[in-house]
């Protein structure tokens, strides 16, 4: 096992990006490293003021920026691909070490290719204009007969506030502001308090390539007061968030009362469905990311595997085994696949939930224990023989916990995969891709992954029931962060 001792320095100032200006904040808050529970550095917390400044200023540099060509936009975009892919290897000690993720996850998934890829595809100029075929019209009281033409065009929304979470704080960011900024809107970004560090350098970037003042800000805070700022003012005309559900519902409704457009992605129990065909060791490895991908702190992970009764024992038996060979330890070493969670407080909610599995009836097969580490690490978990009605099976543990159950037949694994109010990211895994693809339509998920745990990059990304409202990625981020207007005419 090797380890690099990453390079940061933990008293380094940090500042706000407000209207162009680095800005320091009243205060600061200490962002934490999940793995030693060391001080990475210390994050401005900004005040009420502080957004009200931000949300002034973004509006400010809205009409020129709306005015500016669509080309001139993702040219700055292309830019800004081009400056992180020269800086961001001197920042992923920082990324690594603030969110926890493992060495594989932070230079793939943190400040890897995907990050950068995110803005150089929205640096390409699209045209979404459509048009309408003329209809005839009769006079009447509006108007006289002819012709009518329309197109339909996508205009921006306005100020928009991205509000992203913790488990991968640069790459959603980038698929929030990249979109938002190729179709003219400028943005104020939120991070999530428990990894910040990353994003504030994301804007000394964004200053570098050359973005007009206002056009991005960025604001961090430890509390709940610039959040909630944001969703509620009339200044801010969308809010794009991720993250629970709870916290969703919340925002759609402070938003209510000034017609606040919202993106949503939320919650996930990811079913997997197993059928008597299917290819148990395939399921498994697929299975297994839940516990080595950034353990399980991912909305779309198969945490709820419901497998057909005659191949239950051996999927249950075989996770059983992969679990212990899953290395749990300092996320830096080259050999480890198991890291931290985020943070205390999550690690704590993780075991509250295994052992609300455990005192509901299900079995607990692996995990259960707390490492002997000195991070917030919980060991990868499986909780077999649950029922539909468990609070495990029920809602997200966002950590490295699976939960597994029987199904008797295709009609009745349909019906336990529809038993969940989520609904963002589910998997079928079957002998034929025709008999799986059967099934998939007939779940309740905004995605579904046939034999395969890959998603396609630019898909629409979102979720049905409470995982989402909305929908981004590829084409559909532009139109996501966009409103429709119709333009009409008599010939």
């Amino acid at each position: 096992m090797t380890t690099i001792a990453p390079q940061i320095d933990p008293d380094e100032a940090w500042r706000l990006l407000i209207g162009g200006e680095q800005v320091e904040a009243a205060g600061t808050y200490e962002v934490v490293n999940p793995a030693t529970t060391e001080v990475v550095g210390h994050a401005p917390d900004a005040s009420v003021a502080d957004a009200e400044a931000a949300i002034a200023a973004a509006n400010a540099a809205l009409p020129s920026w709306r005015d500016t060509p669509m080309a001139d936009r993702c040219a700055l975009l292309g830019r800004l691909a081009d400056v992180l892919a020269e800086r961001s290897d001197t920042w992923a000690d920082l990324v690594q070490a603030e969110t926890g993720a493992t060495l594989r996850i932070a230079q793939t998934l943190q400040l890897g290719h995907t990050f950068v890829e995110r803005f150089r595809y929205y640096s390409q100029p699209r045209d979404l204009t459509v048009g309408i075929p003329p209809q005839p019209v009769a006079a009447s009281a509006l108007g006289s007969a002819g012709v009518v033409g329309a197109v339909v065009d996508r205009q921006p929304v306005g100020v928009v506030a991205c509000i992203t979470p913790y488990n991968f704080p640069l790459v959603n960011v980038a698929g929030k502001i990249a979109p938002a900024l190729a179709m003219g809107n400028t943005v104020i970004i939120k991070p999530a308090p428990q990894d910040p560090l990353g994003i504030l350098r994301l804007g000394e970037a964004v200053t570098a390539a050359g973005f007009p003042p206002g056009v991005v800000n960025i604001l961090t805070s430890a509390g709940p007061d610039v959040p909630a700022t944001l969703v509620s003012s009339p200044g801010v005309k969308m809010v794009s968030f991720t993250g629970s559900s709870p916290v969703g519902a919340a925002i759609y409704a402070n938003g209510a009362a000034t017609m606040t457009r919202v993106l949503m992605e939320l919650g996930g129990k990811g079913a997997m469905v197993l059928t008597d065909d299917a290819d148990v060791n395939a399921a498994v490895q697929a299975i297994a990311t839940v516990w080595g991908f950034h353990s399980g702190q991912i909305c779309t992970a198969p945490t709820r595997v419901i497998c057909h009764r005659s191949l239950y024992d051996q999927l249950v038996s075989t996770l059983e085994a992969v679990s212990g060979m899953l290395t749990v330890g300092d996320p830096r070493a080259d050999d480890t696949v198991v890291g931290p969670l985020v943070s205390e407080r999550q690690r704590d909610s993780v075991e509250a939930f295994v052992q609300g599995g455990v005192d509901a009836g299900a079995t607990l097969l692996a995990g259960g224990e707390r490492p002997d580490l000195p991070g917030y690490y919980v060991a990868p978990t499986l909780l077999a023989d649950c029922t539909a009605d468990m609070h495990c099976v029920r809602e997200e543990a966002f950590g490295p916990v699976v939960v597994a159950m029987p199904h008797d037949g295709d009609d009745e694994a349909v019906a336990l995969a529809n038993d969940s109010d989520y609904g963002l990211f589910s998997y079928v895994y079957a002998g034929d891709n025709a008999r799986a693809l059967r099934i998939a339509r007939r779940i309740q998920s905004g995605n579904v992954a046939l034999n395969s745990i890959q998603p396609h990059n630019e898909a629409p990304f979102g979720g049905f029931k409470m995982s989402g409202i909305g929908r981004d990625r590829g084409v559909w981020g532009l139109e996501a962060y966009s409103e429709v207007q119709a333009v009409s005419w008599l010939a």
